[in-house]
């Protein structure tokens, strides 16, 4: 298993946290924020120098002297710089995102050469996919990488194109730029200063105004070909989707990060707020609608996120659907729990020095960077429609029945319900087979959507079942365990109603039997218990957040 041992994580986490103390206080973050100023590179710089943090080193190996973490140890580390501000977060993501096609596909030198110079010297990285008519679509890139040739070899490479929504694009010192060559795309490693990048004025955002994002331009950029990454051509989409496991990993815990940082300002107002002689956090109303759902949703995409980890660093296999489902599901309950933050707060919230307005403004590119939303749930759902086929039928009923082995060992983590749900999504997808219904897009879309509620559950239910649990959790077990459960019923409420609106509204069904194949009437059952679990959790959040 690679990374961290619990120790260096958590020193690495603390010292982040005082890094930010010290150096990226509130008035400064909202002030840049304001001024629609990213932050320097100077700045970013500090965070990279090995005395003061040194952050670039933790994806470095540490063959090359780096830090050499894993997936739980980014998890954490993302979390916690989304927590200070997602704009900073996505500088500092920038440079890991363009470590990855070396980490993955460059030969033993280009790693030693590129690495230790990264390492060393503080470079910024920027990483080049993206084009205007190529998002998460990089296999319609137009950008060139064109063979330069002497005595009839290749010696390097003249690459051409145009890049959008680059981050760190107009402060980064090195570049890992995608191109079609001779046989598909590649990955070419790019300095600054080579002749032929032109660089437009930065991006005016919406959100996340502290990280630099521009477009640029490449006329003939040479490159020599030891610059491309694992000098092979052809190989860029592969070492691009190699990693998408664990990239999305980070984005996902940049969701969870920015909407604890949001609710967290709610529940802590909340609790200062008297109306009608209470808190606002002693009142039921306030809380089971604009809190408590939103924390039981952040903690169900923890749970998600954690299990994903600890098997990438396990395996190092690509869990391409898995780093998808973690992705929608945290960066979803981010977004929802920062505008839930708004709306708690009421004209306060709304304002500009209070910050939840500017999380509810940074949290929403994380439904659009590395994949947007609506294309994970098309990938979700093509790799699980593959799996419904090849075990005719039995991949969501495998995993119901482990569920119910969960609920065998312990009854009280929704685990039943859970189970009664994958069940169901078996069955509704049984159902879009017989009517033909996935030959819709916006039916695999929703049976994306369905399939990562129904798996989260299941995945929350199963850990909230441990004994243990990593120190990422802010709740004891008893409130982790009520979490599952409210979880398991929302989810599972979801996909039977989600369920037979889709088999409905795109296909025919008789209403009667499609109740009882979603298994309505057991998971109707599996709500009771919602208001007792609320209140618990309405009550430990308080203990949680208790004001200084």
């Amino acid at each position: 298993m690679v990374g961290l041992d619990e120790n260096s994580r958590e020193m690495m986490i603390s010292g982040i946290e005082m890094f930010a103390e010290r150096n990226l206080p509130k008035d400064l973050l909202l002030k840049l924020d304001k001024d629609e100023e990213f932050l320097s590179k100077e700045k970013i710089k500090e965070m990279y120098d090995p005395t003061k943090l040194g952050i670039n080193l933790l994806l470095i190996p540490t063959e090359f002297g780096g830090i050499g973490a894993g997936s739980f140890d980014m998890y954490r580390v993302c979390e916690t710089l989304a927590g200070i501000d997602l704009g900073v977060a996505t500088a500092v993501f920038a440079t890991f995102l363009g470590l990855d096609p070396i980490r993955v596909g460059g030969t033993q030198e280009q790693k030693k050469k590129w690495f230790t110079k990264i390492g060393q010297e503080g470079l910024l990285v920027a990483y080049g996919a993206t084009e205007a008519e190529a998002g998460s679509d990089l296999g319609a890139l137009k950008t060139k990488a064109v063979p330069v040739e002497e005595n009839g070899e290749v010696v390097g490479y003249n690459i051409s194109g145009n890049k959008q929504w680059i981050s760190n694009g107009g402060i980064a010192d090195i570049f890992l730029i995608l191109a079609k060559d001779t046989k598909a795309v590649g990955w070419f490693i790019v300095e600054r200063e080579t002749d032929g990048l032109e660089y437009n004025n930065p991006e005016e955002k919406h959100g996340i105004r502290l990280s630099n994002t521009v477009a640029f331009s490449l006329d003939e950029v040479y490159v020599p070909k030891e610059n491309l990454v694992g000098e092979v051509e052809g190989e860029g989409l592969t070492q691009a989707q190699a990693v998408f496991g664990a990239t999305r990993i980070m984005v996902a815990a940049f969701g969870l990060g920015a909407g604890w940082a949001a609710l967290g300002r709610a529940i802590s107002y909340s609790q200062g707020r008297v109306v009608g002689g209470t808190p606002l956090s002693e009142k039921q109303g306030y809380t089971h609608k604009l809190i408590v759902p939103h924390v039981v949703r952040l903690e169900a995409s923890r749970a998600y996120i954690e299990d994903t980890a600890i098997k990438l660093d396990e395996t190092e296999d690509g869990l391409q659907t898995e780093g998808a489902i973690a992705k929608w599901t945290a960066t979803e309950a981010g977004n929802a729990a920062a505008e839930a933050s708004i709306q708690a707060m009421g004209g306060y919230g709304y304002v500009h020095e209070m910050e939840v307005e500017k999380i509810k403004r940074d949290v929403r590119i994380t439904q659009i960077y590395e994949g947007a939303n609506e294309v994970l749930e098309i990938t979700i759902a093509r790799n699980r429609w593959q799996e419904h086929l090849k075990s005719r039928g039995a991949y969501f009923n495998d995993l119901a029945r482990e569920a119910d082995e969960v609920h065998l060992r312990d009854g009280d983590v929704g685990a039943d319900v859970s189970a009664y749900a994958l069940k169901a999504l078996a069955n509704i997808y049984e159902e879009c087979r017989i009517q033909k219904l996935t030959r819709n897009q916006h039916v695999m879309m929703r049976l994306g959507e369905l399939t990562a509620w129904g798996e989260t559950a299941s995945v929350f239910s199963r850990i909230a079942a441990n004994e243990t649990y990593s120190k990422g959790v802010k709740f004891d077990r008893e409130t982790w365990q009520a979490m599952a459960r409210s979880y398991a019923r929302e989810s599972a409420m979801t996909v039977i109603k989600d369920g037979i609106k889709l088999i409905m509204g795109y296909g025919t069904g008789d209403p009667a039997s499609l109740r009882s194949k979603v298994f309505m009437d057991q998971i109707m059952n599996g709500q009771s218990g919602q208001k007792e679990d609320r209140d618990l959790i309405s009550e430990r959040i308080k203990d949680v957040f208790k004001m200084a």
